[in-house]
């Protein structure tokens, strides 16, 4: 018998959890199936499943030889699907998850220069802060900006991002500017929602904005809006520069505490542990690390 049938009769049954499901998966009979088990485990002389008259459940061994053999599968998949694109004009629908600043703001020129020189490739992009789970929601990958903890799925850097402290001229002129993160306790502080409360913002100092909750005279969900009661002169914020770069150009904001300037952040591209990198996705990715590069445009204004 084939070895990598019986492999993946073995996998479909410990992923179903029962020869039935696996035999609807599989579409073919339950007999099948497991006169298929049966004789991968008699070739390999261990015991891969314990049965019952009503269960069946993986061995110890049996685990790990499905970790071992699921990866064999895996990559012959993608071995034949790299092979079938090899030659192959990116196309299709390509559904990206982006957040909703960083989008608005940056992408729209992007998408359609990718466009120019994909044009067989249609973009579906949804715009959410909230982190997605790409897998579950369909997505081919999400943007996302931050520092990214560990993770199942894959993440490519496409650039870094720069945090920067300041407020408007007219903001320092009437309340003083200050000198020391000390110095930030004595006032106004827009802050952003999502911003991790027991991340340090300001570089070298354990103490930050997040611990001056009564301090906190705006509390948004999006930069821009923080970033423009800012321009309004409503307080300091810290916002990366891809977001106020502009108006600090324009001198509409000020930085301020440069020697103390937060740790930066990254732009990624997310995409599922194990799948395939189909070749819109990867066009799409290597579209956006030439386009947006290092030092990105907006930290070049």
């Amino acid at each position: 018998m084939n070895k990598l049938n019986l492999m993946k009769a073995f996998i479909t049954v410990v992923d179903e959890g029962s020869f039935t499901a696996a035999a609807e998966k599989l579409e073919t009979s339950p007999q099948l199936v497991s006169k298929y088990v049966s004789a991968l485990e008699k070739e390999l002389s261990l015991r891969l499943l314990q049965r019952t008259t009503r269960t069946v459940a993986v061995t110890e061994v049996g685990r790990a030889y499905y970790d071992r053999s699921r990866q064999i599968l895996w990559d012959i998949e993608e071995l034949e699907q790299s092979m079938q694109e090899e030659d192959r004009r990116p196309g299709g629908l390509l559904r990206i998850s982006a957040p909703m600043s960083f989008a608005t703001l940056h992408l729209g020129q992007a998408l359609a220069d990718f466009q120019n020189e994909y044009s067989d490739v249609q973009i579906d992009l949804q715009l959410n802060d909230r982190k997605v789970d790409i897998v579950e929601e369909g997505f081919d990958l999400a943007l996302r900006v931050g520092r990214l903890s560990s993770s199942s799925l894959i993440a490519k850097k496409i650039a870094p991002i720069r945090l920067v402290t300041c407020a408007s001229p007219d903001y320092l002129k009437q309340y003083g500017t200050p000198a020391t993160p000390d110095e930030l306790a004595q006032h106004r502080y827009l802050h952003y929602s999502y911003r991790d409360s027991s991340e340090p913002l300001i570089g070298g100092m354990q103490k930050a904005f997040p611990s001056l909750k009564e301090q906190r005279h705006i509390v948004a969900n999006n930069g821009e809006v923080l970033a423009k009661a800012a321009v309004a002169g409503a307080g300091i914020v810290v916002q990366p520069t891809f977001i106020v770069g502009s108006a600090i150009a324009q001198g509409k904001l000020s930085i301020i505490l440069p020697d103390y300037e937060p740790e930066p952040l990254g732009l990624y591209a997310l995409y599922a542990h194990r799948r395939y990198l189909s070749s819109k996705v990867r066009s799409f990715i290597d579209f956006l690390s030439e386009y947006f590069g290092e030092p990105p445009y907006w930290d070049s204004l």
